[in-house]
């Protein structure tokens, strides 16, 4: 499976192609993280990533360890490109 991409912070390298969202939703679903976001048009993306990302971005995050990533920034790719 082709997983989406999603940093909790603004990448570095090839900044054109990523797109600035905010998390609207968090949910597992088939041992997936999905993430909800929508970017700065309010259209809203389903990203789909393994947990280990999930838990990546989420420690990156400026959130305390029992506060939700929902209303968080990040930037996130479509697999295939966006």
């Amino acid at each position: 499976m082709n997983h989406d991409r999603i940093h909790a912070r603004e990448p570095s390298h090839h900044r054109d192609r990523w797109t600035v969202g905010t998390i609207t939703e968090i949910a597992e679903r088939d041992g997936h993280c999905v993430v909800t976001v929508e970017d700065e048009s309010s259209e809203p993306a389903e990203l789909v990533v393994t947990m280990a990302i999930r838990d990546l971005f989420v420690s990156r995050l400026d959130i305390g360890d029992d506060e939700s990533p929902v209303g968080e920034r990040v930037w996130f790719r479509k697999r295939g490109g966006q």
